[in-house]
């Protein structure tokens, strides 16, 4: 794909990966409708992209709800003639044993990572069907190929988006969408900031890490010569190979780099 003259959404595009995302599609030449709860962000966002001469506009929006990402998808189209992209990146993590997650709080991780990604990619769906061509990119998690100590509700809800991914990758063969999950490992975002708002403690570990503006290059990369399955640190992938042949060595394999939850 082209990106000069395409137009793309991005939720959870106030900070972090999505503001990458956001920032380098629009110096590709792609028109870009920024989504997020964050009003104030978003405009601030809006205002540094087209400083630099780029297209962007912002909504804000919350994920969980299905009108709202009705409204997202008409308003790319209103605004910028059509629909090219959606990025469905909004998301939010807990760390805690089974015992310690409360059931409100997967409740939660399940309706903003999952069913935020549902209601995003079932909004446009009907255009891209339309127009015969669109990209769909899922924001996984290396945890949603195997999951790892005191995160079993985040990686169930990134598992849940590759399960879904997959299904509607195979519905989607030959009609000219394409549809790519991304796996980024630990990156340098908000995320962690906002557990510790949220519930009171915050975690740290060992391990690759990588920066937003690797996650975002890699989208672009996939953008331009689709795939299915993106690796922003590329020796992640090998995690998902062992836990394939040898699950038993991958659960020894995470335990050591289990992250450490610190406070409450």
């Amino acid at each position: 794909m082209t990106l000069a003259g395409r137009v793309a959404a991005i939720t959870g595009a106030s900070s972090g990966i999505g503001l990458a995302c956001a920032q380098q599609l629009a110096a590709a030449g792609c028109a870009v409708v920024l989504n997020a709860r964050r009003g104030d962000r978003l405009d601030e966002a809006v205002r540094t992209i087209r400083s630099f001469g780029h297209r962007a506009d912002a909504l804000v929006g919350d994920v969980t709800s299905e009108p709202d990402m009705l409204r997202l998808v008409t308003h790319a189209r209103e605004t910028f003639g059509r629909l090219d992209i959606i990025i469905c990146n909004a998301g939010f993590g807990y760390y805690g044993t089974v015992e310690d997650t409360p059931g409100t709080t997967m409740r939660r991780l399940m309706e903003v990572n999952f069913l935020g990604t549902f209601y995003s990619v079932r909004a446009a769906l009907p255009v891209f069907r339309a127009q015969s061509g669109g990209h769909v990119i899922i924001m996984s998690s290396i945890v949603g190929q195997r999951g790892i100590p005191l995160m079993s509700a985040y990686s169930a809800t990134k598992a849940a988006q590759v399960g879904f991914a997959e299904a509607l990758r195979s519905e989607l063969a030959g009609t000219g969408i394409h549809v790519s999950l991304v796996y980024p490992v630990s990156t340098d975002t908000e995320f962690r900031f906002a557990m510790e708002r949220d519930y009171g403690h915050s975690v740290e570990g060992v391990g690759p890490k990588q920066s937003v503006d690797q996650v975002a290059r890699a989208v672009i990369a996939c953008l331009r010569r689709p795939r299915p399955e993106v690796y922003p640190h590329r020796m992640s992938r090998a995690l998902a190979i062992v836990n394939a042949v040898a699950p038993g060595f991958a659960d020894t394999l995470v335990r050591k780099y289990a992250r450490r939850r610190r406070g409450a």
